[in-house]
Order: C-alpha cells, then structure tokens, then sequence
C-alpha cells in the first residue's frame, strides 16, 4: 500500500510537471523574419523620440536666451553711472599708458634761465612725453638768444615771445606793483598759449629760477593719474613752503601729503582745470589768488614732504628779501624715488581725510613749547590751536611759516599743518571741528 502511494505521488508529479512544460510552450513566439522589419521600425521611432526632445531642448535655449537679453538690457539701463565711471577710469589708463607733460618755462629777462634749462635737458627721461616750451616776456634779447641756443639743437624745446610788451598803467599806490601785473598777464598768455594754441591736456609750470631734483619728471609721472582720478584735487606741486631741514623729515623722501594751500614752484595745471580759472584770472598776484579756496572750488593740491625744486633767483620783483628769508633754506630732494611703482592711492580724498582727522585726534598733546625744548620720545604728537594767534605763536615755536593767505596756513590742509621737528611727526591742529577756513585770519 506504500508503494503504490508513493507511485502515485510520483505518478501525479510528473503530471503536474508535463501540464507546466506545455502551458508554457504556449506563450512563447517562435522568431520569425518579419522581427528585423520590428526591430527597424522601433529604432525609428526612438530617433523620432530624440528628434523631439532635442527640438524642445533647442526650444528652451532660445527662451533663456531672450532672458538674458532683456536681463542684460536691464542691467545697462541700471548701471549707466557705473558705465560712466569705467569710461573715466579708460581714459585715466589711456593718459597713463601715453602721457604727454610739456614743460612750460616762465622766462623774462635772466640769462641764468641757461641753469633752468640744463637741469631739465638733464634730468628729462623722454623728449616725446616732456617737450620743452619757453614763454618769454620783457623782450630780453640777451635772453631771448641764450633760450634760442637751445631750440636750434633740439627740435622737443620751443619759445614764443609774449607780444604784449606795453606799460601797465596802474594808480600810484600800485605802481610799485607793476612787475606783478606783468607776470599775471604773461602766465594767462602763456597757458593759453599751451592749451589753445598747442592744445595740450596738461602743461608743468617752472619758472626761469628753479633747480629740480633727479626725480623731478617721475614725480610728476607717479602722481599724474591721481589728478585725473580724484577731481577735488586740482594740482600737483613739487614745493613744500614748510621744506627747511628742521622741519621735514629727510628719510622720507616717498612722502606725499595733500593741502589746501596752492605751493607753486613747479606744479601741473590740466587743460579742464585751466578753462574754469581763465575768464576770471586775476590782473595780478595770481598765485595768493590760486590761494583762495573760492577761487579753485575747494580743491587741493598733492605736495611734497621733500621739495623737487629749489628756487635760486634772488634777484626778482621781490627784490630777494623772500629769498633770504626763506627760500634759501628749502632742501632740494636729491634721492631718487621711482613714484610710478608706488601705491599713492592713499592721497585719495576718499582715502586720506578720514585717515588723517582719526589719526591726529587720537595723538597724545603736547605744547610747542614741549616740543621745541626736545621732551624725550619721538612719537608723533598733536599740538593745538585755537585762532590765529595761537596758531601763529605755536608756527613760530616749531620754526614753520606763520602766515595764512585768504585765512589759510601754508601746507593745511582740513586745517592740520604737518612737520617734523626733533625726530618726532607733529600736527599742528585746531582744537575745535573743523569745517572752513576764515578769511579774516591774516
């Protein structure tokens, strides 16, 4: 009974197995050749598929496209402030990369204008960027023929002759002034001459009396583009008025500052600079008329801490009594300093008035007196002022110029007169918040 179960079981299984084997057998399609036709149609449908997709791909560029144009466009319209300001940065780099500095020389009846000029063939690194121009007044013939011994070398110097030669006629209380009504009248003709005439962007003026440094030319190369760059500045002068070796600090020679009082003695005045101050120039004393600040919009001017030029004309319509006062002691830099690969960018007003004012009103005080006599220390150090008086008695005190033109000190700026006596930097500096100059002082 057993085995006839287990034949049976047996017997059923297979069966069982035999029913799966042809139910299976059922669904499966035998190959057959119209499956290679199957197979090019699907592949055909697939590129057909991937057409459509990449034309929506194509579909979707286009329309992110159009977003940026009109993103774009957009942002012009916004930015057109920031457009102007690349344009002005364009041209800065543009003046830079091919500068082009004539030197006007102010000559009138001195034949040692022959010092001048040698000075400048000297130094001068390039005749293409730093062409020479003579104005001559007074009609000095000795004169005119020591500057014409020069323009016939050498074709990058020139001279023009003032043609107005005619006498001045002033009230009697003027006449001792006469001399300078001449030099305004000639400076108007010979800045005119440079930047109508010859139509040059920017002129160094020198007169017939002044040595200049080894770094005369490159100083004003360096310091060139922050005239183009900051327009509250107006000059760049190679003076310091402040510039005896007591009071400057001879290892500095890379030195800058900027102030508000106008040095002269070698500065450079840019073509736009000049068509605002041309139709109201002044019959004379022209340079305490560059001095104040009504007349030059507030502007500053970029000087030295050591000066690049040196005035060696004692004999003038001053009659040397400045020269032997003052002017003889000025040092004269004789180190050279390569200001074109300098960052100067501190002179920036953007950069400089917060600096300065923080600075010096966190300086511990002294007196000019203290400072004077020599207290131990060489920190640098504030000393404070209240009107003019205070300022002119600590001025005296610490050996600098005490005067003020149009209620200006010589070398200010915000008010704040720097040197640098007994190896310590010292500010001489209002004890009040500063805002404006007063006329009246001086």
């Amino acid at each position: 009974m057993r085995l006839n179960i287990k034949k049976l079981t047996i017997f059923v299984g297979c069966l069982v197995f035999l029913w799966i084997l042809i139910s299976y057998a059922s669904v499966i399609e035998v190959p057959k050749t119209s499956s290679y036709k199957n197979a090019a149609v699907e592949i055909e449908n697939r590129i057909i598929r991937l057409q459509q997709k990449m034309d929506e791909q194509i579909a979707e560029s286009n329309r992110l496209l159009e977003k940026v144009k009109k993103l774009r466009k957009t942002d012009n319209d916004i930015n057109e402030g920031e457009e102007e300001e690349n344009a002005k940065d364009m041209e800065v780099l543009q003046h830079v990369a091919q500068p082009i500095l004539p030197v006007l020389v102010i000559a009138c009846d001195r034949v040692t204008v022959k010092r001048c000029l040698d000075n400048l063939v000297k130094f001068r690194p390039s005749k293409e960027t730093f062409p020479i121009i003579v104005s001559q007044d007074c009609g000095h013939n000795a004169t005119y023929e020591v500057i014409k011994s020069y323009t016939t070398l050498d074709s990058s110097i020139s001279v023009v002759r003032q043609p107005d030669l005619s006498e001045i006629v002033l009230p009697r209380v003027k006449v001792k002034f006469r001399g300078y009504y001449k030099i305004a009248r000639h400076y108007k003709f010979a800045l005119n001459h440079v930047f109508e005439t010859l139509g040059h962007e920017a002129v160094i003026i020198v007169e017939d009396d002044l040595d200049i440094s080894p770094d005369f030319f490159e100083y004003f190369l360096g310091t060139y583009p922050l005239l183009l760059k900051d327009h509250t500045l107006w000059c760049i002068s190679a003076w310091n008025d402040n510039g005896k070796m007591e009071v400057i600090d001879m290892s500095r020679p890379d030195l800058l500052h900027r102030t508000d009082f106008f040095p002269g003695l070698g500065w450079v005045l840019r073509r736009e600079m000049w068509l605002t101050l041309a139709p109201k120039w002044p019959a004379a004393f022209f340079d305490d008329w560059l001095r104040n600040p009504v007349n030059i919009d507030g502007k500053a001017c970029i000087r030295p801490e050591i000066s690049r030029t040196y005035s060696f004309g004692k004999i003038g319509v001053s009659k040397g009594l400045f020269f032997d006062i003052h002017l003889r002691n000025i040092q004269l830099n004789m180190e050279y300093v390569e200001f074109t690969k300098l960052n100067l960018t501190y002179l920036l007003k953007e950069n400089y008035d917060d600096a300065l004012v923080q600075k010096v009103y966190n300086l511990p005080e002294m007196t000019a007196e203290e400072v004077a006599s020599g207290v131990s220390g060489n920190n640098a150090v504030r000393v404070m002022y209240s009107n003019a008086k205070t300022y002119q008695r600590a001025a005296k005190k610490l050996g600098l110029m005490d005067d003020f033109r149009s209620g200006v000190p010589r070398t200010a700026y915000r008010g704040i007169v720097t040197c640098f006596v007994r190896g310590r930097r010292v500010f001489l500096a209002p004890d009040y918040d500063w805002t404006k100059y007063y006329p009246t002082w001086g």
